[in-house]
């Protein structure tokens, strides 16, 4: 998928793995990711990436997990805000989870994520459930996280988002 000659959507291949974890250091602390309890290593995950056209430059990355009629995005990062790549990044999801027969699309962020609660919800995602503590808890598999967010909130807990697919 091209979109106006500024990135195109492809799969993540084997060459963007080391690729990966350094950006996951980079964004996110560490190469794991820990979101309802669970541990999950997103450079091990299928994934799409966002390049520029030209030269196969990353520019945003989604990597995600299947588990059941569930699909859950791990993670999501542009490198270049405000011309669609996380928007295009989603929509290669959806496309790629209703293929293969799952129902409902969720990700996981935090209580402080107004950012992030935004845009989901921009497009077209729910909030359907708050673990309280969730992110407390976390911090025991992955120390990195840190306890104060955006505009000084103090992260605690996730908020589940959805994308019914059906």
């Amino acid at each position: 998928m091209v979109i106006m000659d500024i990135f195109s959507i492809r799969n993540v291949q084997k060459e963007d793995r080391d690729w990966i974890k350094r950006w996951l250091v980079f964004q996110w602390g560490a190469e794991i990711v820990v979101s309802h309890d669970t541990v999950f290593h997103p450079s091990d995950l299928p994934g799409f990436v966002a390049v520029t056209p030209s030269s196969d430059e990353p520019l945003g990355l989604i990597t995600y997990h299947f588990d059941g009629d569930d699909c859950e995005i791990v993670t999501l990062d542009s490198l270049r805000e405000g011309i669609g790549i996380g928007a295009a990044l989603i929509e290669a999801v959806k496309q790629h989870a209703r293929n293969v027969g799952c129902k409902r699309l969720f990700l996981v962020t935090t209580n402080d994520n107004i950012y992030s609660l935004r845009f989901y919800q921009k497009r077209g995602f729910k909030m359907t459930k708050i673990n309280v503590g969730a992110t407390d808890r976390a911090r025991e598999k992955k120390p990195e996280i840190p306890t104060v967010g955006y505009f000084g909130i103090p992260i605690h807990d996730e908020i589940e988002l959805e994308y019914c697919l059906e």
